[in-house]
């Protein structure tokens, strides 16, 4: 009698309890850090300054892959070791694998966040383009009967930053314009079905210098600042690249 009333005790204590320190635990336990990929390689970077942006961001964990190394990690079961590619590269050379990696990667809604220098990537393969949503050009050539320029730059320039969408999540808590030490970039090529978030009125530069577009199933942004320590350096800068890799790993 009295271990039964005893059992029934425990029992109706543990039925109260159990909810309170499923509550508690789930509380204790931090949420998963974002995955980032980051590829480089192809132009030369401030490379310490760079990658410290990524140990300052407590929401992810990442991993840096050089070119030529780079395009094996576009295959299928090496994807699944990250969450989103963030490309800080300016590489030419891809065989048709890599290029079939790549599409059906971003395709299937692995995000793309593309910065800077990166714009210049693959000048011969126009999908890359339509991934990232522009293409700065090398060299002069002809596109489709069109005579393209090739594109400028210019270094070591103060320049404004307006945000052209403060609703969008990219640009959530950044300044609606905020000053930047960085370098500009104008003649490039930014495909219309791309969605503007960053403006700018410096001469030197395009107007757009930051959009947000979809591929497929996966969310894709380009910010064309980050030359060097002066933009790693920027808290605007540092939320947009910290925005960005949070929206891109969502799907569309």
């Amino acid at each position: 009698m009295k271990t039964s009333y005893l059992l029934r005790t425990v029992t109706l204590w543990l039925a109260w309890m159990l909810p309170c320190l499923a509550v508690q635990a789930a509380d204790t336990i931090p949420a998963g850090r974002t995955r980032v990929l980051v590829v480089t390689g192809g132009h030369g970077f401030e490379r310490e300054p760079f990658l410290q942006m990524f140990k300052d961001n407590p929401d992810i964990t990442f991993t840096v892959v050089e070119h030529p190394q780079a395009h094996a990690m576009f295959k299928a079961e090496a994807a699944q070791a990250y969450d989103v590619v963030v490309l800080y590269d300016m590489w030419q050379q891809i065989d048709a694998a890599a290029k079939a990696d790549f599409t059906n990667l971003v395709a299937a809604g692995k995000g793309v966040v593309a910065l800077h220098h990166c714009l210049g990537s693959y000048q011969d393969w126009p999908e890359y383009t339509k991934i990232i949503g522009g293409l700065y050009y090398l060299q002069a050539r002809t596109v489709g009967g069109a005579e393209k320029p090739a594109s400028v730059f210019k270094e070591d320039l103060d320049l404004k930053v307006k945000v052209a969408d403060p609703a969008h999540p990219v640009t959530a808590g950044v300044a609606a314009e905020f000053a930047i030490h960085d370098e500009t970039y104008g003649q490039f090529d930014l495909l219309p079905d791309s969605h503007p978030l960053l403006t700018t009125d410096a001469p030197t530069s395009d107007k757009v210098i930051g959009w947000c577009r979809t591929y497929g199933k996966a969310r894709v942004v380009y910010l064309q600042g980050g030359h060097d320590h002066f933009a790693y350096a920027n808290p605007e800068y540092r939320k947009l690249l910290a925005n960005a890799i949070r929206w891109t790993v969502e799907r569309k």
